[in-house]
């Protein structure tokens, strides 16, 4: 079915580079972007790190979780003067398309993705093509999820973190949100729990629009803080939050 957002305003509360074209997407299918980048995100040049990019020949798989983690691993590997003939021989795992999209733009291709994209099916599926000949790097932030840790350390699979980015709130924009809530518009975006945690944090306004997550673990933490009218797409994508936005709509105009 078509995309049509029908001059619905859409709030855009990611950080403000990838709202720029999440904005642009909206643009083109007919809605209003309103953005206010709640979240902060910044590489992050760790003593650890170094020695973890100084001896990544020894890794068999590299893990992305998101398109962050990526763009940083490679500014980092930069930076550490890593051979990007090392990097060619290792397998790269991600955790969707988006996060691939990311990563061909440095040149290199996935591996493996899993069917859904968040770290629960990306645990589970991996488990059952690794054959455990090598250890493995998952390359984090300091706000993701302890799925695969949890996972590996259960099943005896030898790990190392690294921590290339930070995500903080962009307190900023935390008058602009409240101006923003006291106007008329149609849909709260959020694409990652800190996001919703983002929202919460910088605003007691009463919000009446319905909301809608990019997937269904950043569904659970809008619902545990109180949203309730939450829209999830089938697709965890920002293209498949857009045509859950399109069905809504036509729906609600039957």
């Amino acid at each position: 079915m078509a995309i049509s957002l029908r001059d619905k305003k859409i709030l855009i509360t990611r950080e403000e580079k990838q709202a720029k074209t999440f904005s642009d997407k909206v643009l083109t299918y007919g809605g209003l972007p309103i953005v206010v980048p709640l979240l902060k995100i910044s590489c992050k040049d760790r003593e650890e790190n170094k020695r973890i990019f100084s001896n990544v020949n020894r890794y068999e798989w590299i893990f992305f979780t998101s398109s962050n983690g990526v763009s940083c691993f490679f500014q980092l590997a930069k930076q550490y003067h890593v051979n990007n003939a090392i990097l060619k021989n290792k397998r790269l795992a991600v955790v969707g398309h988006k996060t691939e999209n990311t990563l061909k733009t440095f040149g290199y291709a996935a591996d493996f993705t899993p069917t859904v994209y968040n770290a629960d099916t990306m645990a589970n599926e991996f488990l059952s093509i690794y054959t455990g000949s090598g250890p493995i790097l998952l390359v984090r932030g300091n706000r993701s999820r302890d799925v695969l840790p949890t996972v590996f350390a259960a099943h005896g699979i030898t790990y190392d973190s690294a921590q290339v980015y930070e995500m903080s709130y962009n307190y900023q924009m935390a008058d602009r949100l409240n101006t923003t809530l006291t106007n008329t518009f149609d849909f709260i975006t959020f694409t990652s729990p800190s996001t919703v945690e983002a929202f919460v944090e910088m605003t007691s306004i009463p919000h009446e629009a319905t909301c809608v997550c990019i997937g269904t673990t950043t569904q659970r933490r809008a619902s545990e803080l109180g949203f309730t009218s939450i829209l999830t797409p089938e697709e965890f994508t920002i293209d498949g939050m857009l045509q859950c936005i399109s069905n809504y709509i036509a729906q609600e105009e039957l």
